[in-house]
This record gives C-alpha cells, structure tokens and sequence, in this order.
C-alpha cells in the first residue's frame, strides 16, 4: 500500500482526512508561508505562466503577471463587492500606499524553458476622498475588478495626487521593466 503522507500539522485536516476514510502520516513541511507582497505577487505570475505552458505545444514566451495593492501592510486583491469595494477606497484615502506587479517570462524555444520573474513596486498617493464621491467611483462599477478597488487610468485619476515609480505599473504591468527583460529572450 502507497503512503499518503499529509504536508501540514493542522489537526484539523487531519481529522478530515480521516473523516473521508484515509489515515495519513503528518510530516510539516518547513516551506515558509510567502507574506511580502511583492513575493506573493511574483508566484502568482509564475504559477500562472506555468498553468499556460501545460495547455499549448510549441515554441513560445508566455508572460504571466499579477498585481496587489499594499496599504498598511495589507494586500488588497479585487473587492468581492460594493462594500468591500467601499472600505478598500476609505482606507486608500488621504494615504500613499504600495503597488506591487510581479511579473514572469517563459520562454520555451527548441523544447528548453527558460524563466525569470522579477516584481515592481510603485507608491501612489490618493488624495481625500468624501464618503459620496467613493460611492459615485463605485456606481461606474470601475473599482469592481480591478485590485484596491480603482483603475488609476480612468475616472479614478482624479484623486491621484501623486506616483512615484512606473505609472504602467500601477495600470498593471511594468511596460519598462518588461521590455527590458525580453530583449535577452528575444535576441
């Protein structure tokens, strides 16, 4: 009989495993659980340029990228809805906060893969907003997929007040740093 070995000391997963009819052996693992936002994001751009590579043949660069708004030491994906939307912008308000893209090339040419991941950091400023201007930027239904709840290249650039980094970056991907980067792949 095959092991299974379960990668967690959860007592709780544990007793589900058990629950389903499987006993299991507990080892933890020691991978450390990523936080800094900029790591987390650049994982996520890895994983998905992965998951792409899976699904087609052939030579090609495949670019994956995911971005995260940083406030306070906490990750702002895309609001799950209006009232979230709604706190994600009351707290951006008035505050200088973090955008992190990461960002990764694949490129598979003569059946080898080559990969590099590398992450951006931008700092914008948001100026003061009213409760009712918040929740007219909501009804454009604008903030609804957009990670922090705003799209720096629309109607949101009117609280704006400053960025300090790649403008593109904030938009979502780091256009430079990119380009930069598939020179050496494409060369």
């Amino acid at each position: 009989m095959i092991r299974m070995i379960l990668a967690s000391s959860s007592p709780r997963r544990c007793e589900l495993m058990k629950q389903i009819g499987y006993e299991c052996e507990i080892l933890p693992s020691s991978c450390v659980e990523e936080t800094n936002p900029c790591r987390v994001v650049s994982e996520l751009s890895s994983r998905k340029a992965a998951d792409v590579s899976t699904k087609i043949s052939g030579d090609a660069v495949i670019i994956g990228a995911d971005t995260v708004v940083v406030s306070n030491g906490r990750i702002l994906g895309k609001p799950a809805d209006e009232k979230d939307a709604f706190h994600m912008l009351k707290s951006l308000q008035g505050q200088t906060h973090e955008v992190c893209t990461g960002v990764t090339i694949l490129c598979r040419k003569d059946h080898i893969e080559e990969t590099v991941s590398f992450s951006e950091t931008t700092e914008v400023t948001v100026a003061s907003m009213t409760d009712e201007e918040i929740l007219a930027y909501i009804d454009t239904k604008d903030p609804m997929d957009k990670a922090g709840a705003y799209g720096i290249q629309g109607s949101f650039a009117k609280f704006v007040t400053a960025v300090r980094g790649d403008y593109y970056n904030v938009v979502g991907l780091p256009v430079a740093h990119l380009y930069r980067e598939l020179k050496y792949f494409l060369s």
